[in-house]
């Protein structure tokens, strides 16, 4: 996995935040000094300066910048210094709270994270917001769509291939859907949201011989909506997660304007874990870089400390 942001090598906490305290002394901020110390480091070192901050200042490094940032660079910088485990919870909380559900929210995250993840994301949101997460998901979401979300909330997916299964789940999954009229969700929820992605992968080469389509195409056919988007982003995830990401991020810039949330979201929770990957398969789906994309689609310091976290140029 290629992440675009490592840990800086000759790391000093306490002197990044003696940076950051002149960059905000006075007159006018130095964004450019924010922008070079927090992009280039990891998160788990962005922790230890604002411990280091604290310590120095008796101040809340989190406050300092928000009180001196503004627009969606303060967005920015203030989810760089979310611990990762954190910022999934507090997306997933806002996703839930409030008028409205965010299903593409629900969807990306709970599609996309590792079982272990998902448990600790689970833990942190009853520490953080005195809530269950099952329980705030399931009385926001319904149907097929809810439970299939819920099923993906426990994390526990199972491990390795099945080998005397995959006929079986690929059948299923087109008994399920083109082989008959009406579509027979439970069978879908239940093969996609618990066989591991390598199984699947082979489920999936098997529909294809059998139905003829790729198993995307019947999803497409058969369901509609927020469970119509879930399949997909399973069924996405499973085969390459940063090829899901890729087209995402192309679809956040690529129309009249530009969804914010959604590219800030994924170029911080990816650039530790995937985004060397995921701008390969960006240039692969898309024959353009996504450095230029962003470029493009973007200005200002937001602009520059998302190219930051995109890792250069590619």
């Amino acid at each position: 996995m290629g992440s675009s942001v490592r840990p800086f090598v000759h790391f000093n906490a306490k002197h990044d935040a003696e940076i950051l305290h002149k960059s905000m002394k006075g007159i006018g901020t130095d964004e450019d000094a924010i922008l070079m110390v927090l992009s280039a480091r990891s998160n788990d070192q962005r922790q230890q300066i604002k411990a280091a901050y604290k310590k120095a200042y008796g101040k809340d490094l989190v406050s300092a910048l928000k009180s001196e940032l503004g627009g969606l660079f303060e967005n920015l910088i203030v989810a760089l210094m979310t611990p990762p485990v954190l910022y999934d919870a507090t997306l997933l909380h806002k996703a839930v709270k409030g008028a409205g559900t965010d299903d593409q929210v629900l969807i990306e995250i709970l599609a996309s994270r590792t079982g272990d993840q998902i448990k600790d994301i689970s833990k942190v949101y009853k520490k953080e917001f005195g809530g269950k997460l099952e329980k705030d998901i399931s009385s926001d979401t319904g149907g097929s769509y809810g439970r299939l979300l819920v099923i993906l909330l426990q994390g526990s997916r199972e491990e390795g291939v099945e080998e005397d299964k995959i006929e079986n789940d690929a059948k299923d999954l087109y008994a399920a859907g083109e082989g008959k009229f009406g579509t027979d969700e439970e069978k879908f929820i239940t093969i996609l949201g618990n066989r591991s992605s390598e199984h699947l992968q082979k489920v999936f080469d098997a529909y294809k011989k059998i139905s003829g389509s790729d198993i995307e195409d019947s999803i497409k056919g058969e369901t509609t909506g927020n469970l119509e988007d879930l399949l997909l982003a399973v069924v996405k995830c499973a085969r390459n997660v940063p090829g899901f990401f890729a087209e995402s991020l192309y679809n956040s810039m690529r129309r009249a304007g530009t969804d914010d949330d959604t590219l800030m979201r994924i170029m911080v929770s990816r650039s530790e874990v995937d985004m060397l990957d995921i701008r390969a398969n960006f240039k692969k789906m898309y024959g353009q870089s996504l450095y230029t994309t962003i470029q493009e689609d973007t200005a200002g310091d937001y602009q520059k400390a998302l190219l930051y976290l995109c890792g250069g140029k590619d």
